[in-house]
């Protein structure tokens, strides 16, 4: 009797011990909370994967883009105006009737809430800034954030966008490609500097930052100066296989249709007032030899014959 009791309870530990142990792989049995009654957790994380901002680049290869562009020096900033010419307010580039500012905080930012039922108006997200490699937590009206122009807007007045037509110049304005998500401070602190004179702190990023002036610059007939393209091709020499965006190239259209010089009207006959005109002058215009007044070949009420009256 003894041993069968002594039988049981070994058993009994064994069930007991195999119950406890090492779930698969090593993993600890599961704690309270964190069986599958917990598991919206794991899809509250997935919304809140990392997202790489900017425009996507899988055109040809930047280089081989950047030495096609025209090297010229800087333009006069005479005229630069960014409201007046660059559009006031941002624009619905591609027409799903949400302006620019929200579709790229939308295409930049993970774990984004809305503000509104058709998901245009933006309320929070978060950033993996790629200006300066850090993480921001966003929030409507906080001021982290700002929306920077790749090429800032005054550069490319002064690089060629004087020649583009107003439309022309709000579409680059608000085209995705020239636009990126970005710590509000390091947008500012960029200004209108082109890549010679400013880059992203954040190294990993500046062939992609290099790389999208040259497509945006491509895109919009603009040029780069020569120490611009110097310090472009220098950030490129560590990733020789970068690629630029694909785009066609618009033609300026800024510049108004030449107008043919008119011919040059003949100057009117010398006249004597009152003396007789030929049959072929009738309506012509003279001006008196020695008043300078303005007269013309014609009859009069009670004189049927032309003179000039």
């Amino acid at each position: 009797m003894k041993h069968l009791i002594s039988f049981i309870a070994s058993v009994l530990i064994v069930i007991g011990a195999l119950v406890a142990g090492p779930g698969p792989q090593g993993e600890s049995a599961p704690s309270a909370g964190t069986g599958p009654l917990a598991s919206s957790n794991t899809s509250a994380s997935v919304g809140s994967a990392k997202v790489a901002p900017g425009a996507k680049l899988q055109g040809p290869g930047a280089v081989t883009v950047l030495n096609t562009l025209p090297v010229k020096g800087k333009a006069p900033a005479t005229g630069y105006d960014r409201n007046k010419k660059f559009g006031n307010g941002w624009k619905d580039f591609n027409g799903n009737k949400c302006d620019e500012r929200q579709d790229t905080l939308k295409r930049d930012l993970s774990a984004v809430k809305y503000k509104d039922a058709k998901k245009c108006q933006l309320a929070s997200g978060v950033l993996a800034d790629a200006y300066t490699g850090t993480r921001i937590k966003w929030k409507v009206n906080s001021g982290s954030v700002d929306i920077d122009h790749v090429v800032a807007l005054k550069n490319a007045w002064v690089s060629g966008g004087q020649q583009l037509s107003q439309d022309q110049r709000q579409g680059l304005a608000n085209d995705p490609l020239n636009l990126m998500a970005s710590q509000a401070s390091a947008n500012r602190s960029k200004g209108d500097a082109n890549a010679a004179e400013w880059l992203p702190t954040n190294k990993s990023f500046r062939c992609q930052y290099v790389a999208t002036q040259i497509s945006v610059k491509k895109k919009y007939a603009l040029s780069v100066t020569a120490a611009e393209k110097n310090a472009m091709k220098r950030v490129l020499t560590s990733c020789p296989k970068q690629k630029s965006a694909e785009v066609t190239p618009l033609k300026p259209l800024a510049k108004a249709p030449t107008k043919k010089p008119s011919a040059t009207a003949p100057k009117p006959k010398q006249v004597s007032p009152g003396a007789y005109c030929a049959k072929a002058e009738e309506g012509a215009k003279g001006i008196g030899k020695k008043n300078g007044k303005s007269y013309t070949c014609k009859s009069g009420k009670s004189d049927t014959r032309l003179r000039w009256r």
